[in-house]
């Protein structure tokens, strides 16, 4: 395994809310160009994030805390992130399960997104932000046991902010066809469930991050080292594997890395 060069971010500690900024443009539909090396910066929270960054916290299990040109968003947003003084811009769901959905979320939230079909129809959307832009692509989900499966019951959501395209794919429990994969566009970063059974095999997730042709991949939703385990050792050969040790990192169009990553990020809540 190649070994990242990492570089400390001296960040300025800010206590003051930061004001929305304009939002590069992303390379959703392009081919990113890469630097041949990747710098990956730790950052701890409070601090403020550099300006065309983003900061991506594991928050827990499914739960990622994105923040970039002064908007959060959390994805798969069960109620609590941690400091309840915290309060999202904008929070995804999926309902697969409790852990990835509440029904009593925050009412301070300004916008909650669900990803799943209401009396209108499928989930749809194109929520512009200013510093962020989220949508999403739908998948059908299988039921338990055979039964209660649902059509577009799933939302990849992709967050444009930063110039980087992050997708999160849920509980994906469908290879995504053609047409989904067109909608979802060329990821930098995405955040893939490897539980190995819950959601899609292993080998079936290793050949939708192939597809997808991130930079940066970082699992999520595995209950033990197993299943994590199980999927490094997939990828190994194709991607480098670090072990970050960091609950959080920043990322920038220009410091992703040449070769693709696997980044394991450490859960944490927001202190």
């Amino acid at each position: 395994m190649r070994i990242l060069a990492v570089v400390i971010a001296a960040l300025t500690l800010s206590a003051a809310p930061v004001m929305a900024q304009e939002r590069p443009p992303s390379n959703c539909f392009a081919l990113a160009q890469a630097t041949p090396e990747a710098r990956v910066i730790p950052a701890a929270w409070g601090d403020e994030v550099q300006t065309d960054h983003v900061r991506i916290r594991y928050l827990n299990h499914a739960s990622f805390a994105i923040t970039s040109g002064g908007v959060m968003a959390v994805t798969d947003y069960t109620g609590w992130i941690g400091n309840p003084d915290v309060v999202p811009d904008v929070v995804t769901m999926n309902n697969a399960h409790s852990t990835h959905w509440t029904a009593n979320p925050d009412p301070r939230i300004p916008h909650v997104l669900p990803g799943w079909p209401d009396a209108n129809g499928p989930a749809f959307y194109e929520l512009d932000l200013g510093a962020m832009l989220i949508r999403n692509v739908t998948t059908d989900t299988r039921g338990r046991f055979g039964e209660g499966a649902k059509a577009h019951g799933n939302s990849i959501f992709v967050f444009e902010a930063g110039g980087l395209c992050i997708g999160h794919l849920g509980h994906l429990h469908q290879i995504p066809n053609d047409e989904q994969y067109a909608a979802i566009g060329r990821l930098d970063v995405v955040m893939v469930p490897v539980d190995g059974g819950f959601t899609l095999s292993i080998e079936d997730m290793a050949g939708i991050v192939q597809r997808l042709r991130a930079s940066v991949v970082i699992p999520m939703h595995w209950f033990s080292g197993a299943s994590l385990q199980a999927f490094k050792s997939r990828m190994e050969g194709e991607f480098d594997i670090v072990e970050t040790g960091l609950s959080e990192m920043d990322f920038a169009p220009n410091e992703l890395p040449g070769r693709p990553a696997l980044l394991v990020l450490d859960p944490a809540p927001i202190p």
